[in-house]
This record gives structure tokens, sequence and C-alpha cells, in this order.
């Protein structure tokens, strides 16, 4: 790992190139969002069906502003986390008998030698749903605290979001909602993302494009890396972060509840822009899934009533979420997926 150069939001960052082209992201207000405004709810409704991404900005919102301030300190954590010895991280990989294979430490070497590594955190272990909660390093029980509130500002945020797609979808009050209480057990999960910085490899930026496997997923980083493929494009382009928001995207559940209205889109991580290349990267990020119990099909009511019935419920199997997002995290069920269904077989790294 580079030991010259830190994303920590407290340091000075290079800033990202203006000469790269960006997705076309609509930046929403939370704020606005929390006080009801109908124009920006839709907005949000429009942005959820084209793109499935959009930014959140946090600012003038007690929670938003929480989140970012929560953000940076669990950044500058899973730096200290990150530059731990290699063997003491591996105490709290899959490979270790009493831990999940998912919610655990793990790593990938880099044809250069590097680590490539994350750390997944489940949500029922922060907020005691399951006992005893799986191992963890001092340092991660230590920040329970700050853990904890963070998972239940996202909560706050993630609930909010599903109450205006409930809306927008005019399904009967609290239908999503029922299938993502945070008092129930779900693949909910806290990740720390560690990228040491590396060469351009084609291969390998291309084996990780995917669509994310849950619900919703709320985005914090610091420096360029993440790219898009904007629907009826070939060509990829960069996710520009932007201070005081944080990037949210939808996945496949939502995909498959609402029988392809709404979008999970194709995205990746790539090695940063200069002049952000020679820094390490960290991201985090926090995804929501249903309930493990909830079954991954066509939701019934509303306008999702008014489509046809879509090639992916034809061609996919019906699983419970936590079967599909084992599946999907494993490698097992590979590739994009979208209201066509799976289309390609690249696996995810």
């Amino acid at each position: 790992m580079s030991t010259s150069s830190s994303s920590s939001s407290s340091s000075p960052l290079p800033p990202f190139p203006s000469n790269v082209k960006t997705a076309p992201l609509v930046s929403l207000s939370l704020a606005r969002l929390q006080a009801g405004d109908e124009q920006e709810s839709a907005a949000f409704f429009a942005s959820a069906k084209a793109l499935g991404f959009f930014y959140l900005e946090m600012g003038g919102s007690e929670v938003g502003e929480a989140m970012v301030r929560e953000a940076n300190a669990l950044n500058d954590l899973q730096m200290q986390w990150m530059a731990l010895p290699s063997a003491t991280k591996e105490l709290y990989g899959r490979d270790r008998g009493d831990m999940h294979d998912f919610f655990a430490y793990r790593h990938y070497v880099l044809p250069d030698g590097q680590r490539k590594e994350d750390y997944n955190i489940r949500k029922d272990d922060v907020l005691g749903l399951v006992t005893p909660r799986l191992p963890a390093h001092k340092l991660i029980l230590d920040a329970q605290p700050l853990f904890e509130s963070y998972v239940r500002h996202c909560r706050v945020v993630i609930e909010l979001l599903l109450e205006l797609l409930n809306h927008h979808l005019e399904l009967p009050k609290g239908t999503l909602a029922k299938l993502h209480r945070a008092t129930e057990r779900s693949g909910d999960h806290v990740r720390f993302n560690h990228s040491p910085p590396a060469a351009w490899d084609e291969e390998s930026v291309r084996k990780g494009e995917h669509t994310d496997y849950g619900s919703l997923t709320i985005l914090f980083n610091w420096l360029g890396g993440l790219q898009i493929r904007p629907p009826d494009s070939t060509e990829w382009v960069w996710v520009r972060p932007v201070p005081g928001s944080c990037i949210v995207n939808l996945g496949d559940a939502m995909v498959t509840f609402t029988a392809g209205i709404l979008r999970s889109n194709i995205h990746r991580v790539a090695p940063a822009p200069p002049p952000q290349h020679h820094l390490d990267r960290y991201s985090l990020v926090y995804f929501t899934r249903p309930e493990d119990d909830v079954v991954m099909r066509r939701l019934k009511g509303g306008i999702i009533d008014a489509q046809e019935v879509s090639p992916a419920a034809v061609n996919t199997p019906e699983m419970t979420a936590a079967e599909w997002w084992l599946k999907r995290g494993s490698g097992v069920l590979p590739g994009i997926f979208t209201a066509k269904g799976f289309e390609s077989a690249i696996p995810a790294l």
C-alpha cells in the first residue's frame, strides 16, 4: 500500500480532471426530499427510471450532514484498518472458521503484487440482531457507536427513498418498506474499499463490470474511479466525486420488484484518472438488500400491473433475497442483470 498519500477528506487532494467525459447524474437535495418537495421527488423518480444513479446533496439536512461527518470518520478508520499487517487482517478473513464467507475481510493480489481489498461489516452485527456477532478487530469494536449511528442514518435515507418510490409506483402504502425493515435479518452491510495505485489493465477493469445485487446503494468516495455505461451506449464515462454529496444507485431487486420500471445500471471501478492516479483510493459503501426471506419476484399493484411480463421474470428462477445476493456475490449467478435478464456473463472481481 502506498503510504505517501491518503484520500481522507481532511487531506488536500488533487482535483478531479476537467478533461474527461463525466456521467449525467442528476443532483438531488436530501433536505428538499425530506420536506416533501414534489418537484424534487418527481426528479428522483425520473432518475430512478432513466439511469438509476444520482447525487444526493446532504447540506441543509441534519441527517445528511451527520452522515457526511460520519463517513469522513469511517474513512479515517478504514485507512487505519487497511494499514494493519496483512496477517492481522486475514484473521478476520473468510477462511477463518467462525467468519462468514461474505461478511469478512477479502483481498485480491494485483499483477504488481499489491492488494485490492475490502471488508464487509453486516448491519445485523452493528444493530445487534445476531448474537454473538462475527469476530472483529478491536479497531472495529471500539468504533461501534460510530457504525451504529452511521447505519441508522443510512436507514433514514433509505426508508425515505423507498417511501417516495412506493408513492410514485402507486403501490399500497408501506409495500416496499415492509420488504426492507431494519429490524429484520438482511444482507445490508457497510463496506470498506481500498485500491492501491495501479496501471490501467483493461482485462481487470472489464471483469469488474456489474450491477448491484440489492435495492439501494449509498456511496461516499473521495477520488475518481467509478465509471458507468449509460443506457443505449457502449461508452464508459466517469462519475465525478462531489464534496458534500453521496452517490446513490438502485440494484437488481428494484428491477425485479418493478418489472423493469426502475433501473439498475451497469458500473465498474477503474484506476483514478490523472492527476489522482498516484493515490490510494478508498470508498465507503452502504448496501441495502431486501430482508433475507423476501422472495425476489415482481410485485403486484400500482403501475407495475400495467407492465408486460419481462424476459427477466421468465428467464430467472425465483429465490429468496438471501439466496440471490449470495449467488450473485459468489459468482454463481454472474453477469449484468437488467429487465431483460442476464445480459452477459462477466464474473465480478
